[in-house]
Formats: structure tokens, C-alpha cells, sequence
């Protein structure tokens, strides 16, 4: 009996390894860009993929005949949701330093739903069922990121000094 389990024990770790090794790169990419961190120095995205394939490990068994990736997928957008409700990270003493991924210019959300339906090819109405959002306001957020990424707002004039006008004949 103890054989057996033992078997069981090496064959769910060597499908989980394959797995991790086939997915680690692009989950970690789809982390990245949520947390708009630079790729070169992203800890709250390898955080986040962590505890998404921790999830997925968990639940191994208990997938039969479900894609695990789609499943990490899942948690780690439903995880990153849930550090928004919860104002990831804003606790006392707790500094964070600005986003400077390719999508820093977005809010979190925009960032979110422009990733699961861009990037992961999440259909609209899945996007909207994972996140608990109507699929308009998906539809309306992904549609307004977009164009906020193909249009970038323009920098704000900096005014001009008091004496540099005094200046001036």
C-alpha cells in the first residue's frame, strides 16, 4: 500500500514539475504586467505566480481532466483582484514605488482585464465571470485601456515661474 501512495506521490510531482516548467514563463510574464514591475525586478509578480502554483498543486488531484493552467490562470488573476480590494501592501510603514511596466500607465483594473483578455485570450463573458463584473463594464474598462495604451494622454504643461514671465520683455 505504501508503494503505491508513494508511486502516486512521484507521479503527481513529476506531472506538476512538467507543468510548472511548461507555464512558469508565461504566467510569470501575465504576473509582470498586472503588477506593471519592470521584469527585471518584479517580486510581488514571482508572489503572486508562487501562490498561484501553490493553488494549483493543492487542487492537483482534484482537477481531473481540467486544464491546470487555465486554473492557475485563474487564481492568480483572482488573487491580484483580491490584493486590489484590499489595497495590496498599503499597510503602516509599507512604502511602494511607482509601476514602471509597460502598463504602469494604467489603473489596476484596466491592467487586469486588458491582460486576461489581450494577452491570455480570456473571452469576454469568462473574464467577466472570474472577476464577478458585467460583461459591458468589461467590455467599456478593456476597450478604454486600450486606447488609453494607443493613445497616451498628453503630459501637463509645467507652468512657467513667476520670475522667468517677470523676465521676459
Amino acid at each position: 500500500m505504501r508503494e503505491r501512495q508513494a508511486s502516486q506521490g512521484a507521479r503527481r510531482a513529476r506531472e506538476f514539475e512538467a507543468f510548472v516548467a511548461g507555464a512558469a514563463g508565461r504566467l510569470l510574464h501575465a504576473a509582470t504586467l498586472l503588477t506593471a514591475e519592470p521584469p527585471a525586478d518584479n517580486p510581488r509578480a514571482r508572489r503572486l505566480l508562487a501562490l498561484s502554483f501553490a493553488h494549483t498543486y493543492a487542487s492537483w488531484d482534484r482537477l481531473r481532466g481540467e486544464d491546470p493552467y487555465d486554473r492557475a490562470r485563474q487564481y492568480l488573476a483572482g488573487r491580484f483582484a483580491h490584493e486590489l480590494r484590499h489595497r495590496y501592501g498599503g499597510g503602516p510603514g509599507r512604502t511602494r514605488r511607482p509601476p514602471a511596466g509597460p502598463l504602469s500607465g494604467l489603473a489596476p483594473q484596466e491592467r487586469l482585464i486588458l491582460v486576461l483578455r489581450l494577452y491570455e485570450g480570456v473571452a469576454e463573458e469568462q473574464a467577466a465571470a472570474l472577476l464577478g463584473l458585467p460583461v459591458e463594464r468589461v467590455r467599456t474598462v478593456c476597450d478604454r485601456a486600450t486606447a488609453t495604451l494607443l493613445h497616451p494622454p498628453a503630459a501637463p504643461a509645467r507652468p512657467v515661474p513667476a520670475e522667468a514671465k517677470a523676465a521676459t520683455p
